[in-house]
């Protein structure tokens, strides 16, 4: 099964901890990562979270996010196949960087985009003939597959 995190999940597990949900899905995030550094899943990132990843303010969390990103198993390089595809997901109500990485997500034929945005899986919810994946929070999803 293929997977891609986006920035959100990434950062999760640095958030502040003391709210009920964050705790939550960063302890779900920190499990997937787990599986998948025993290759049970598939990890696939891209230029587009590395590059947003780099833009994080504090040098130390951006360092961490970095080297954590920079274990994926696959990064799909930014092309104007997929900025087109963007552009067309942009017209579906995903802001530009979502766009982008659910388009280079689909490039790489992944199964399930994990994010902690509301908004993303909001919008994906309207638009689920638009993606051909599954667009989940990582608690909903880890829940699921765990059963």
């Amino acid at each position: 099964m293929k997977l891609y995190l986006d920035a959100c999940c990434l950062n999760r597990p640095f958030d502040d901890q003391r709210q009920p949900r964050v705790r939550l899905e960063a302890e779900a995030i920190s499990l997937i990562l787990q599986k998948l550094h025993q290759h049970e899943w598939e990890w696939v990132g891209s230029e587009v979270l590395v590059y947003e990843l780099g833009q994080t303010v504090d040098a130390e969390r951006r360092e961490r996010l970095l080297l954590l990103a920079g274990q994926s198993h696959q990064v799909i390089a930014i092309t104007e196949k997929i900025l087109k595809r963007a552009e067309t997901l942009e017209t579906a109500g995903f802001d530009s960087y979502d766009a982008i990485h659910l388009a280079s997500a689909e490039q790489a034929k992944v199964d399930v985009f994990l994010t902690t945005d509301d908004n993303i899986q909001k919008v994906a919810k309207r638009s689920k003939e638009a993606l051909p994946f599954l667009i989940e929070n990582p608690v909903r999803w880890l829940e699921e597959v765990l059963k």
